[in-house]
């Protein structure tokens, strides 16, 4: 992949839908052919904290962040991505201290699930009006399993992202690995040698 900007009108995006949008994304990254046609050159990462509540300024190639929500370059440079978003010397409360899942987009494209339950009250009425594609359903028939994606844990951070069981995990768990967000970098860097 190069680091030339594209014109981020291009993909799918709807307001509040995330994991759908990069659910969509992946999807065309491998369809355009600018991704290898199973996604195995990218991975997805959620940001998140047991309060769900991660501040993000929204705002050899390095490995590149594909960011819809972002008002960076899209695609940005990993470093300058991080710089700017995810600002680790930016000093956050500890309950507010980013964690990321790192999961291979071959596995999450078979494996996420979601039926939207979490954008309605409870009512039953649409927090914020959905997409108008159809809701995802994983291969194995699950229609909602964000959750599970979204639900991070300090106590699930991996504490040595060099070894080759934390490589193994992501190319073969559903989850991925969860890691600091001073790991981040270094990871996606190895991962990215591999290729």
């Amino acid at each position: 992949m190069t680091t030339s900007t594209m014109d981020v009108f291009r993909f799918h995006h709807t307001p509040f839908y995330c994991e759908e949008n990069v659910y969509l994304l992946c999807k065309k990254l491998c369809s355009d052919g600018i991704a290898n046609a199973e996604g195995s050159d990218l991975f997805v990462v959620f940001i998140s904290n047991e309060r769900k509540q991660a501040y993000i300024k929204k705002g050899g190639i390095p490995p590149l962040v594909w960011d819809l929500d972002s008002s960076l370059p899209f695609p940005s440079p990993l470093p300058s991505y991080v710089s700017e978003t995810i600002r680790p010397s930016f000093q956050l409360f500890s309950d507010y201290n980013r964690l990321f899942r790192v999961v291979h987009a071959p596995i999450f494209l078979r494996c996420f699930a979601s039926d939207r339950r979490h954008m309605k009250d409870s009512g039953g009425n649409w927090i914020e009006e959905p997409p108008q594609h159809e809701p995802i359903v994983a291969e194995d028939g699950a229609v909602h399993n964000l959750n599970e994606y979204i639900n991070i844990s300090v106590a699930d951070a991996i504490t040595d992202v060099t070894t080759s069981s934390v490589k193994d995990a992501i190319f073969t768990e559903k989850h991925g690995v969860v890691i600091k967000e001073n790991q981040l970098e270094k990871l996606v860097c190895q991962l990215s040698s591999l290729e």
